[in-house]
C-alpha cells in the first residue's frame, strides 16, 4: 500500500509530497544545501479544532473543511485527499474559506497543511 509522505526545507520552508513505496528508512532529498526534514501529520494536540479537516459525505462526493482563520500570516495552504490510487488537492489564499468539495473515496486519507502548524490529517471512515 502506497504511503504519503512529505519533506519539507529547514530554510526556505518548501514540500515535497511523494508516494513512499520501498522498505528503505529514509527517502533523502536536499534543498538550500541541507537535507529536508519529514513532515508528520498530526491528528490530535490541543489546537485540533482549528486544523483537523472536517468531513460530510453526500451523493457520492465529500465536502471538506477545515475551521481555522486565513489571515494573510496564517491560513490553510491546502487541502487534499489521497488514496492509493488517486489523489486531490486544492490550494487557498489568505481570506478564503478552507472549504473544497471533492469525489468520494472510500478508505482515503484528508490532509490539510497550515503554514504556521504543518500538516494534519483524518482518515474517512
Amino acid at each position: 500500500m502506497k504511503e504519503l509522505m512529505m519533506k519539507e526545507c529547514p530554510q526556505c520552508h518548501s514540500l515535497v509530497r511523494l508516494w513512499k513505496e520501498c522498505n528503505c528508512k529514509d527517502a533523502t532529498f536536499s534543498c538550500c544545501g541541507e537535507a529536508m526534514k519529514e513532515v508528520n501529520a498530526n491528528a490530535t494536540d490541543a489546537s485540533f479544532e482549528k486544523h483537523v479537516p472536517t468531513y460530510e459525505v453526500k451523493d457520492n462526493k465529500i465536502k471538506v473543511k477545515v475551521n481555522h482563520v486565513m489571515e494573510e500570516n496564517h491560513y490553510i495552504e491546502w487541502i487534499g485527499i489521497f488514496a492509493k490510487n488517486e489523489e486531490h488537492i486544492f490550494y487557498f489564499h489568505p481570506n478564503e474559506v478552507a472549504e473544497v468539495e471533492f469525489p468520494y473515496i472510500e478508505n482515503a486519507t484528508l490532509y490539510a497543511y497550515c503554514n504556521l502548524h504543518g500538516l494534519w490529517k483524518a482518515d474517512i471512515k
